[in-house]
């Protein structure tokens, strides 16, 4: 096991640890667009209408960021460290 596979294993592993402390902090949601689609009442409230400041929506947000950058971890770990560790055992013949 290389060096490099060592450094993106632990940096994947810090990232789901990272993701699932994240996803455990976000609230549940709730099912008040159903209710207030059967009582007629209406979401335009100040909360409804400032979502994306919220301590929510930076949850999520960061949640998906941290995501990304884990699966982008993952591909170059799978594919791209492979290829280069190929080409540097096929230089030095």
């Amino acid at each position: 096991m290389g060096i490099y596979e060592i450094i993106c294993g632990s940096i994947v592993l810090l990232l789901c640890l990272l993701i699932i402390v994240l996803c455990l902090m976000q609230d549940e949601k709730s099912q008040q667009n159903m209710t207030s689609a059967i009582t007629g009442g209406s979401n335009e409230s100040f909360y409804g209408k400032n979502e994306g400041r919220t301590r929510e929506a930076i949850l999520q947000k960061t949640t998906r960021n941290i995501a990304i950058l884990a699966f982008v971890t993952i591909i170059a770990m799978n594919i791209v460290i492979p290829y280069i560790m190929t080409l540097i055992e096929s230089s030095a013949k």
